[in-house]
């Protein structure tokens, strides 16, 4: 699981310590590896936005190989912080099966979870996405999505 991230530590050269926003700043000029090179470090000590984007980086190859598992790691570790964003995308693979086995309830429990704490502006489309998710389930599993939601709490990372 860690072994593309090990590959990328050994062939980028020493980590140098930075903050969040250095790493952000690169992650928005596009500059994906000067980014990966940021949130690795914060993401390993438990900094939830670091492992976000580093769940996305991995989903979609940008700065580092394309590895859906590995997404799919990060973005657990936020999502269980309550990270709204990394909930949001941890259902999406759950509902591909996508580095993770296709888990249509685990889908709609990460759904409600980051439709019911979305930003307002982003609230709409998740709750969209969720619904659609919701018209391939059956009532029992529905139910037990909604129930797997209620009963989260989220944990941080010591």
């Amino acid at each position: 699981m860690f072994a593309s991230l090990l590959v990328l530590v050994a062939v980028s050269g020493p980590l140098h310590a930075q903050s969040l926003g250095q790493g952000v700043a690169a992650f928005k000029r596009q500059d994906y590896v000067a980014g990966s090179r940021a949130f690795i470090p914060l993401a390993e000590r438990g900094n939830a936005t670091a492992q976000s984007h580093l769940g996305f980086m991995f989903e979609t190859g940008r700065g580092v190989p394309q590895n859906y598992t590995e997404a799919a790691m990060w973005y657990r570790r936020a999502a269980e912080q309550g990270d709204s964003l990394a909930q949001f995308s941890l259902g999406l693979l759950y509902d591909r099966g996508q580095g993770v086995p296709r888990d249509i309830v685990e889908a709609s429990r990460w759904l409600n979870l980051a439709t019911s704490a979305a930003p307002p502006r982003a609230r709409e489309a998740r709750a969209r996405i969720r619904d659609a998710v919701t018209t391939k389930m059956t009532r029992a599993e529905i139910a037990e999505a909604r129930m797997r939601a209620l009963e989260w709490t989220p944990s941080r990372e010591h």
